[in-house]
């Protein structure tokens, strides 16, 4: 499909944009392949241009011949425009409704990555910023009883894994492939963080495929327990209720039989997945868009929207996770169904409460790189929609936002343990729903390699990692701190991310500034310090010369 054929009116002067802290300005409505611009001939004005794949929903309102239409984003901005012209509002609003079905379609190589060009220079190639052998490399030094495997060089044996992974050396790649025929989508167990502290593991997979017949696999049994030192006890947390992990041995699925893991200790853990996730998201936003609440209504529509309620189930299974492995020493298993959301928000955030590496700016990425896209999230289904559209497909879920929301209530209650601050979570909440780089295009790294993404898009680290990009989201209060850091879950400790849910409702101009300053002290104490070291280093010069000059 050619873009102009979805352009049924390429500019219209004389429109009004109404945005969130921005007075009301008048311009020139121009519609691209990929852009929705506004351009005002005032030079004070910024522009505004807005990817079509941010787009969520749309709605039409008519006065006379004046159309408005309402653009609801994926960021969960607002924008209004007043149109001249029923005629023109209708065809905007028709071309705006094609190319938002354009990016949820299959015609992903439509999208704005394949066409964009970046006009900054690029230091570093992102898509090999982060490879699974460096991972190895890390861990190499500290244990020998890991390897790399190339089982899945082609994705033959499991399409939503990378082609590289790290699996017991005691296992070859035909046990491995025997493994996979008995997990679900052929996720065999592998190998997510291992801790220097102590030796202990977290793995991750899919179901096992015990059905109702209660089918085993020997091989399976072997490199899960390949992993437990002599004497040692495991845990396997499945991300469901019992009742749930039950109900999917009907279907073929199923859990390890204790029977068949004796030395592994089975704890459910439920947390919610796909549509109730969705609906959470779509009820919070709601509430936070809603200007005339009472107290008590307001406090109502944040509970009934359960959102923190979720928050807390992660963040607990994760600290479990944590704690099997730091305090109880013994190895993790982890998996739901697909193992492909709620295990990997339960496997990233047990690192980031275990391993210091996680949480600085490059250990953060990595993670990310490592347990999400690696790892198989399908990022095109999940964030095809956010919380606007009114059109429910089955995939959608807030997954990765819940994440990154998880992250940022860790990072509120240990502020100077991250290198990062809130800025960088927003960033990577933007671009996983709409960017302009690659990297979170396609559901697998099977997908992307279809896609040819390394050669014809640009990665997100290759823009993030610039210097004058990092000093944005570097976070003024980092102290780099070994220790392991236990969150507080309990119902007082959470808070509503209002950087998110509320920064377009409410102006955050005034902790700007005080940030701003924060910033400024810090600096000003860093000077102070540097003149006091100048200062202390010249006064022992002059007392080793005035005990030299006594001497006979």
């Amino acid at each position: 499909m050619e873009f102009a054929e979805l352009i049924k009116t390429p500019r219209v002067d004389n429109v009004v944009l109404h945005r969130p802290f921005y007075p009301a300005v008048e311009g020139t409505l121009c519609l691209t392949g990929h852009h929705l611009i506004l351009s005002s001939r005032q030079d004070s004005t910024e522009e505004l241009w807005l990817l079509h794949s941010n787009i969520d929903a749309i709605d039409k309102r008519f006065v006379g011949s004046l159309g408005t239409i309402i653009i609801k984003c994926k960021d969960f901005r607002i924008i209004q425009l007043d149109i001249p012209g029923m005629e023109e509002c209708l065809n905007i609003a028709s071309s705006i409704e094609g190319f938002s079905a354009l990016s949820t379609l299959d015609s992903v190589t439509l999208m704005y990555p394949f066409f964009y060009r970046p006009m900054f220079e690029v230091i570093e190639d992102g898509w090999h910023s982060f490879l699974p052998e460096q991972e190895f490399e890390f861990y190499s030094s500290a244990t020998s009883e890991w390897r790399l495997s190339y089982v899945n060089k082609e994705f033959s044996i499991c399409p939503s894994y990378p082609p590289t992974v790290i699996v017991p050396k005691s296992i070859d790649d035909e046990a491995l492939r025997k493994v996979a025929a008995f997990r679900h989508g052929g996720r065999f167990p592998v190998l997510s963080y291992y801790h220097k502290k102590n030796g202990m593991v977290i793995m991750r997979s899919g179901q096992p495929l015990t059905g109702t017949n209660g089918r085993r696999c020997k091989e399976d049994e072997k490199l899960i327990n390949a992993t437990l030192r002599a004497g040692k006890r495991g845990y396997l947390i499945d991300t469901r209720s019992l009742n749930v992990a039950q109900q999917a041995r009907a279907k073929g699925g199923g859990f390890e039989q204790e029977a068949h893991y004796p030395q592994w200790r089975r704890i459910h853990k439920s947390i919610e997945r796909y549509h109730v996730l969705q609906e959470s998201l779509i009820k919070l936003v709601e509430a936070c868009n809603e200007q005339t609440h009472n107290m008590d209504r307001w406090l109502g529509k944040l509970e009934a929207s359960n959102w923190l309620t979720h928050v807390k189930e992660i963040l607990t299974t994760a600290c479990l996770a944590a704690q099997c492995i730091d305090r109880e020493g013994a190895s993790v298993l982890i998996h739901g169904t697909e193992g492909t959301d709620s295990t990997l928000q339960v496997t990233s955030l047990a690192q980031i409460i275990l391993e210091p590496r996680s949480r600085t700016i490059r250990g953060f990425e990595a993670l990310i790189e490592r347990e999400w896209l690696q790892a198989g999230h399908p990022f095109q289904q999940r964030c095809a929609q956010s919380a606007y559209c009114s059109s429910k497909q089955k995939w959608e879920a807030p997954v990765f936002l819940l994440f990154l929301d998880c992250v940022w209530q860790i990072l509120r209650q240990f502020p100077c343990s991250f290198e990062f601050n809130e800025h960088f979570l927003i960033m990577l909440f933007e671009h996983a729903y709409a960017s302009q780089f690659g990297t979170f295009l396609g559901n697998s790294e099977s997908e992307r390699c279809k896609l040819k993404l390394q050669q014809k898009t640009m990665s997100l680290w290759s823009w993030v990692n610039r210097p004058s990009e990092l000093s944005k989201f570097t976070n003024p209060l980092f102290e780099a701190n070994n220790l392991v850091i236990w969150p507080s879950v309990a119902p007082q400790s959470l808070q509503l991310w209002e950087g998110i849910f509320l920064r377009w409702s409410r102006s955050s101009k005034y902790l700007d500034e005080a940030y701003e300053e924060m910033v400024n002290i810090i600096e000003y104490n860093k000077e102070l310090q540097a003149k006091v070291n100048v200062l202390r280093r010249q006064l022992a010069e002059l007392e080793t010369e005035d005990g030299l000059q006594e001497s006979p």
